[in-house]
């Protein structure tokens, strides 16, 4: 186990690679052990982790295998034609018996377990988190339903995980080319259901309208994003007090405030910098974020006691941090 600063956020593991396995065309799963065979820390449906490639990058990945299991962590990777580095080198250059360090499972997509029932729907790679989930509850014996939307049928993984009786396979290219009708999923969800959504940006702004619309209840409403809404805020102009360092720092136009912050050689936990991932959660003391993450629920950012400092900034003049 590495510790990279003081932070619990930082700890990663020294996993190998066991096995790399076809899951569906461009989506390779990748099982990581520990080279002395002990077991992993546990984790829960819904969770993450970041893998430190080469190059000093972090990119994070759902896991897909079952929480019960703890000889192994299975990831599903897609290779994305827009990649960064990051998938397109798990894709070609990564091999069975390499190491990687791991960082620990975190969960800002949490499964409710004990909700009378559950609606899942996938799209694409967002198949990951649901498969762990509708693993979990196939375990609990808990009522579900698993809506997956892919565009060739050829797309689609994890089939063989789900119990058939809950999956509904929705491919595009046999429905002429319509998507998933994320609206009609949910019209027809059960009404104390807990709905979630992982899957492109259309899919998930489609959820959200769609439950907004029919009046689902906030908290039994969860959705996961790969990608940024917003743009960072990079206005500037106003002033970050570390209330336990006791510095103060100005954020200029341009710059981010994690980005202020490294330029005055403050180093903070983060991973994604896009406000997707959780890794630069941090508590706010006083004063008014400007909150561009994709994270934190409605209520969670009217009550600004937290943010998400690699894309949020500030309202106010002076913003106080716990850093």
């Amino acid at each position: 186990m590495t510790t990279h600063g003081d932070d619990p956020g930082l700890v990663t593991l020294a996993l190998r690679l066991d096995a790399i396995r076809r899951a569906a065309d461009g989506i390779h799963l990748l099982e990581f052990v520990r080279p002395d065979g002990a077991p992993l820390p546990p984790f829960t449906a819904g969770a993450h982790v970041d893998l430190h490639l080469p190059g000093g990058l972090v990119r994070q990945y759902s896991l897909c295998n079952p929480p019960h299991e703890t000889h192994r962590w299975e990831l599903g990777v897609k290779r994305d034609a827009a990649s960064r580095g990051g998938s397109r080198w798990l894709h070609e250059d990564l091999r069975v018996g390499s190491q990687l360090q791991v960082g620990l499972p975190r969960n800002h997509f949490p499964l409710h377990e004990d909700a009378a029932s559950s609606v899942l729907i996938a799209g694409g790679i967002g198949i990951t988190p649901l498969a762990c989930m509708a693993q979990r509850l196939q375990a609990l014996g808990r009522p579900f339903a698993l809506h997956y939307g892919v565009r060739q049928r050829q797309d689609a993984a994890l089939l063989d995980r789900i119990d058939a009786s809950a999956l509904r396979l929705h491919v595009d290219a046999e429905h002429g080319g319509a998507p998933l009708d994320v609206a009609r999923v949910i019209a027809q969800a059960p009404a104390e259901a807990h709905l979630y959504c992982c899957g492109p940006g259309p899919m998930l702004d489609a959820f959200e309208a769609a439950a907004r619309a029919q009046g689902r209840p906030a908290d039994r409403v969860h959705l996961e994003r790969f990608a940024p809404v917003q743009p960072a805020a990079v206005g500037g102009g106003y002033t970050v007090r570390l209330a336990r360092a006791q510095q103060e720092v100005e954020v200029p136009a341009g710059q981010t405030i994690l980005e202020a912050l490294r330029l005055h050689g403050i180093e903070v936990p983060a991973s994604c910098e896009q406000g997707i991932c959780g890794t630069c959660e941090t508590r706010v003391l006083s004063g008014t974020p400007d909150h561009r993450d994709s994270l934190l629920s409605d209520e969670e950012r009217s009550s600004n006691r937290v943010m998400m400092i690699c894309c949020s900034g500030s309202r106010d003049p002076l913003l106080v941090l716990d850093l």
